[in-house]
Protein backbone atom coordinates (compact mmCIF):
# COMPACT_ATOMS: atom_id res chain seq x y z
CA UNK A 1 0.00 0.00 0.00
CA UNK A 2 2.83 2.40 0.81
CA UNK A 3 4.45 1.67 -2.56
CA UNK A 4 1.19 2.45 -4.39
CA UNK A 5 0.77 5.68 -2.42
CA UNK A 6 4.36 6.72 -3.15
CA UNK A 7 3.96 5.87 -6.82
CA UNK A 8 0.79 7.93 -7.08
CA UNK A 9 2.42 10.80 -5.24
CA UNK A 10 5.43 10.70 -7.59
CA UNK A 11 3.16 10.57 -10.64
CA UNK A 12 1.17 13.54 -9.37
CA UNK A 13 4.37 15.46 -8.66
CA UNK A 14 5.89 14.70 -12.07
CA UNK A 15 2.64 15.60 -13.82
CA UNK A 16 2.83 19.05 -12.27
CA UNK A 17 6.05 19.67 -14.24
CA UNK A 18 4.61 18.71 -17.62
CA UNK A 19 3.91 21.75 -19.77
CA UNK A 20 0.35 21.77 -20.98
CA UNK A 21 -0.97 23.95 -23.75
CA UNK A 22 -2.51 27.20 -22.57
CA UNK A 23 -6.22 27.48 -21.99
CA UNK A 24 -8.34 29.41 -24.47
CA UNK A 25 -8.74 31.99 -21.71
CA UNK A 26 -4.97 32.60 -21.77
CA UNK A 27 -5.40 34.18 -25.20
CA UNK A 28 -7.14 37.10 -23.49
CA UNK A 29 -5.63 39.24 -20.74
CA UNK A 30 -7.96 38.63 -17.79
CA UNK A 31 -8.19 39.87 -14.24
CA UNK A 32 -10.91 39.30 -11.66
CA UNK A 33 -12.65 42.31 -13.24
CA UNK A 34 -12.82 40.58 -16.63
CA UNK A 35 -11.09 41.03 -19.97
CA UNK A 36 -8.69 44.00 -20.10
CA UNK A 37 -9.29 44.77 -16.40
CA UNK A 38 -13.02 45.31 -16.96
CA UNK A 39 -12.55 48.31 -19.25
CA UNK A 40 -14.86 48.95 -22.20
CA UNK A 41 -13.00 48.00 -25.40
CA UNK A 42 -15.43 50.00 -27.53
CA UNK A 43 -14.90 53.21 -25.54
CA UNK A 44 -11.28 53.30 -26.70
CA UNK A 45 -12.62 53.52 -30.25
CA UNK A 46 -15.60 55.81 -29.65
CA UNK A 47 -14.36 58.08 -26.85
CA UNK A 48 -10.58 57.77 -27.33
CA UNK A 49 -10.11 57.11 -23.62
CA UNK A 50 -10.32 54.24 -21.13
CA UNK A 51 -13.77 53.86 -19.58
CA UNK A 52 -14.53 51.23 -16.95
CA UNK A 53 -17.31 48.86 -17.95
CA UNK A 54 -20.42 48.15 -15.94
CA UNK A 55 -20.51 44.77 -14.16
CA UNK A 56 -23.96 43.97 -15.56
CA UNK A 57 -23.29 44.95 -19.20
CA UNK A 58 -21.18 42.11 -20.56
CA UNK A 59 -20.51 39.99 -23.61
CA UNK A 60 -18.70 36.63 -23.49
CA UNK A 61 -16.11 36.20 -26.23
CA UNK A 62 -13.02 33.97 -26.48
CA UNK A 63 -13.65 32.54 -23.02
CA UNK A 64 -13.69 35.93 -21.33
CA UNK A 65 -16.30 38.32 -19.97
CA UNK A 66 -15.98 41.71 -21.65
CA UNK A 67 -17.55 44.66 -19.81
CA UNK A 68 -19.06 47.75 -21.39
CA UNK A 69 -20.18 51.17 -20.22
CA UNK A 70 -23.34 51.02 -22.33
CA UNK A 71 -25.52 48.50 -24.12
CA UNK A 72 -24.77 50.35 -27.38
CA UNK A 73 -21.04 49.69 -26.91
CA UNK A 74 -21.72 46.06 -26.01
CA UNK A 75 -23.89 45.54 -29.08
CA UNK A 76 -21.35 47.18 -31.41
CA UNK A 77 -18.57 44.99 -30.00
CA UNK A 78 -20.73 41.85 -30.24
CA UNK A 79 -21.37 42.56 -33.93
CA UNK A 80 -17.61 42.33 -34.72
CA UNK A 81 -15.44 41.44 -31.70
CA UNK A 82 -12.31 40.75 -33.75
CA UNK A 83 -12.45 44.31 -35.09
CA UNK A 84 -12.81 46.03 -31.72
CA UNK A 85 -10.97 43.76 -29.29
CA UNK A 86 -7.41 44.81 -28.55
CA UNK A 87 -4.57 43.25 -30.51
CA UNK A 88 -2.79 40.29 -28.91
CA UNK A 89 -5.71 39.51 -26.62
CA UNK A 90 -5.14 42.70 -24.64
CA UNK A 91 -1.59 41.77 -23.64
CA UNK A 92 1.13 44.40 -23.99
CA UNK A 93 1.98 45.14 -27.63
CA UNK A 94 5.61 45.87 -26.74
CA UNK A 95 5.93 42.68 -24.69
CA UNK A 96 4.40 40.65 -27.51
CA UNK A 97 6.89 42.21 -29.94
CA UNK A 98 9.61 40.90 -27.63
CA UNK A 99 8.10 37.41 -27.47
CA UNK A 100 6.24 37.31 -24.15
CA UNK A 101 2.88 38.09 -22.58
CA UNK A 102 2.66 40.86 -20.05
CA UNK A 103 -0.27 42.73 -18.50
CA UNK A 104 -1.49 46.14 -19.61
CA UNK A 105 -2.50 49.45 -18.07
CA UNK A 106 -5.79 50.97 -19.30
CA UNK A 107 -4.27 54.41 -19.88
CA UNK A 108 -1.41 53.06 -22.05
CA UNK A 109 -3.35 52.65 -25.30
CA UNK A 110 -3.29 53.63 -28.94
CA UNK A 111 -5.54 53.15 -31.93
CA UNK A 112 -3.42 52.40 -35.00
CA UNK A 113 -5.14 51.77 -38.34
CA UNK A 114 -8.42 51.14 -36.50
CA UNK A 115 -6.92 48.54 -34.13
CA UNK A 116 -6.61 48.95 -30.35
CA UNK A 117 -3.16 48.33 -28.88
CA UNK A 118 -2.47 48.27 -25.14
CA UNK A 119 0.86 48.50 -23.33
CA UNK A 120 2.20 47.64 -19.89
CA UNK A 121 2.60 51.28 -18.87
CA UNK A 122 2.78 54.78 -20.32
CA UNK A 123 6.61 54.57 -20.04
CA UNK A 124 6.67 51.34 -22.07
CA UNK A 125 4.26 52.87 -24.55
CA UNK A 126 6.71 55.73 -25.15
CA UNK A 127 9.28 53.18 -26.29
CA UNK A 128 6.67 51.37 -28.40
CA UNK A 129 5.65 54.69 -30.00
CA UNK A 130 9.19 55.21 -31.34
CA UNK A 131 8.60 52.48 -33.94
CA UNK A 132 4.95 51.42 -33.87
CA UNK A 133 5.00 49.77 -37.32
CA UNK A 134 8.16 47.81 -36.50
CA UNK A 135 6.90 46.66 -33.10
CA UNK A 136 3.50 45.73 -34.55
CA UNK A 137 5.18 43.69 -37.28
CA UNK A 138 7.29 41.84 -34.69
CA UNK A 139 4.30 41.33 -32.37
CA UNK A 140 2.16 39.98 -35.23
CA UNK A 141 4.90 37.42 -35.97
CA UNK A 142 5.35 36.48 -32.30
CA UNK A 143 1.65 36.27 -31.38
CA UNK A 144 1.15 33.10 -33.42
CA UNK A 145 3.81 31.35 -31.33
CA UNK A 146 2.83 32.68 -27.88
CA UNK A 147 -0.95 33.16 -27.98
CA UNK A 148 -1.64 29.72 -26.48
CA UNK A 149 1.07 29.95 -23.80
CA UNK A 150 -0.14 30.09 -20.22
CA UNK A 151 -0.13 33.45 -18.51
CA UNK A 152 0.32 33.41 -14.75
CA UNK A 153 1.45 36.90 -13.79
CA UNK A 154 4.08 39.46 -14.65
CA UNK A 155 5.96 38.61 -11.45
CA UNK A 156 6.24 34.91 -12.35
CA UNK A 157 7.48 35.79 -15.85
CA UNK A 158 10.07 38.23 -14.47
CA UNK A 159 11.27 35.70 -11.87
CA UNK A 160 11.72 33.04 -14.58
CA UNK A 161 13.54 35.48 -16.84
CA UNK A 162 15.85 36.51 -13.99
CA UNK A 163 16.52 32.86 -13.10
CA UNK A 164 17.49 32.11 -16.71
CA UNK A 165 19.87 35.05 -16.80
CA UNK A 166 21.41 34.12 -13.42
CA UNK A 167 20.22 37.21 -11.53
Amino acid sequence: MITVTRTLALLALSASFIALPGRAEDRIFLTEAGAIRGYDAMAYHTEARPVIGEPDITFDWEGAAWHFSSTANRDAFAADPAKYAPAYGGYCAYGTANGYKVSTAPEAFAIQDGKLYLNYSVAVQKTWNKDRPGYIRKADENWTAIKDESYESDEVRIDRQNARSGE
